[in-house]
C-alpha cells in the first residue's frame, strides 16, 4: 500500500465514523447540573488516560506492518532477539501510573458523587418520589398532594431529592445531562440527589430494558424558574383526576407511549404502599385495599432501600 492509498483509507475511516456517530445521542457530554459536569470531567480524565496507551499501541501496531513488511529489505532482521530492559520499563511503568492514578480517582470520586449523598446548597430540597411501570413513569410530590405521568418539574438550582422504586421488572431512572443513573426496583427504595444549573427541559428515560415497550418509556424533566414550578403545581391541582386507590391499579397495566397526564388528591403514603407491596409475607393484594397482615407492616417502611 503506497502513502497515497493509506492516506485514502483513512479519510474514508473517520468519514464512515462519523456517520456511524451521527446518530449517537451526547447528552452525557452537554451536562446542565453540578453532578453532570463532574461525571463528564471524570469521563474525559478516564478516557485521556487510556488513550496514552491505545494511541502509540495502533500508531507503532501501523509503524511496525509498514517498516518490517516482507518488501523492505532494509528493515533489520534480528530473529534471535528476545529481550530489551528498556522496552520492559516502559509496558510496565507507565501502565502501573495510570491504574495508580485511576484507582484514586476513582476512589474519590465513588464517595463525592454517591448518588445517596444530599447535595450541599442554601436551598430547600424538593422532594419527588419516582415509580417505574410497564411502561411509563409516575412521580409523586408528597409535599404538595400531586403527581404526573412522565413529566416532572422542579426549580432550577434547587437540589431534588428523588426515592425511587418500581411497581414492574426492575428499570434504571436516567436523565443524562444532570447525572447519575440509579435503579428502580419492586419492595426496594433508591435515591438519588441532582440539581440543574439553568432552566430547560431535560430528556429523561429508562436505561435498563424492560420489556416490549421499554424503547418509548421517556420523559421530560422540566427545570424551571420559582414561579414556573408554582404555576407547574398549580397546574395539576387544578386536575379532574385524583390519584387514589382504584385510579393508580389503572395505571399499573402496561401501556404505552402515555401522554402527560396530571392528578391531584394524591392518596397519603402511597409511595410507601407501593413498596410494601412486595415485602413478602407483607403483601397487599393491590394499592388501596388494606394489607393482608396489616400488622406486620413495619412504620418505618421508608426506610427500606436498596444496599449503597
Amino acid at each position: 500500500m503506497n502513502k497515497r492509498s493509506l492516506v485514502s483509507a483513512l479519510r474514508w475511516s473517520c468519514a464512515g465514523f462519523a456517520v456511524f456517530l451521527g446518530g449517537c445521542n451526547l447528552d452525557v457530554l452537554s451536562p446542565k447540573g453540578d453532578i453532570g459536569i463532574q461525571e463528564k470531567s471524570l469521563i474525559l480524565i478516564a478516557t485521556g488516560l487510556m488513550l496514552v496507551v491505545v494511541i502509540p499501541v495502533i500508531a507503532m501496531t501501523l509503524i511496525f506492518a509498514w517498516r518490517y513488511r516482507a518488501s523492505n529489505t532494509k528493515a533489520t532482521y534480528a530473529p534471535k532477539w528476545s529481550h530489551s530492559t528498556g522496552i520492559e520499563v516502559v509496558v510496565w511503568t507507565i501502565p502501573c501510573i495510570i491504574i495508580a492514578i485511576l484507582a484514586t480517582l476513582t476512589w474519590r470520586t465513588t464517595h463525592s458523587l454517591d448518588p445517596y449523598k444530599p447535595l450541599e446548597s442554601q436551598a430547600k430540597p424538593i422532594t419527588i418520589q419516582a415509580v417505574s411501570m410497564d411502561w411509563k413513569w409516575v412521580f409523586i410530590y408528597p409535599d404538595y398532594g400531586v403527581a404526573s405521568v412522565n413529566e416532572l418539574a422542579f426549580p432550577a438550582n434547587v437540589p431534588v431529592n428523588f426515592e425511587i422504586t418500581s411497581d414492574s421488572v426492575m428499570n434504571a431512572f436516567f436523565i443524562p445531562q444532570l447525572g447519575s443513573q440509579i435503579y428502580a426496583m419492586a419492595g426496594m427504595e433508591t435515591k438519588l440527589h441532582l440539581i440543574a444549573n439553568e432552566p430547560g427541559n431535560y430528556a429523561g428515560l429508562s436505561s435498563n430494558y424492560s420489556g416490549e415497550g421499554f424503547s418509548d418509556m421517556h420523559f421530560t424533566a422540566i427545570a424551571t424558574s420559582e414561579q414556573g414550578f408554582e404555576n407547574w403545581i398549580n397546574k395539576a391541582k387544578a386536575s379532574q383526576l385524583s390519584l387514589d386507590g382504584q385510579t393508580y391499579h389503572a395505571l399499573t397495566q402496561p401501556s404505552e407511549k402515555v401522554p402527560v397526564t396530571y392528578y391531584t388528591n394524591v392518596k397519603p403514603g402511597l409511595f410507601n404502599s407501593i413498596i410494601a407491596q412486595y415485602m413478602g409475607d407483607m403483601k397487599m393484594d393491590k394499592i388501596g385495599s388494606e394489607p393482608a397482615q396489616a400488622s406486620a407492616i413495619p412504620s418505618h417502611i421508608d426506610q427500606v432501600k436498596a444496599p449503597e
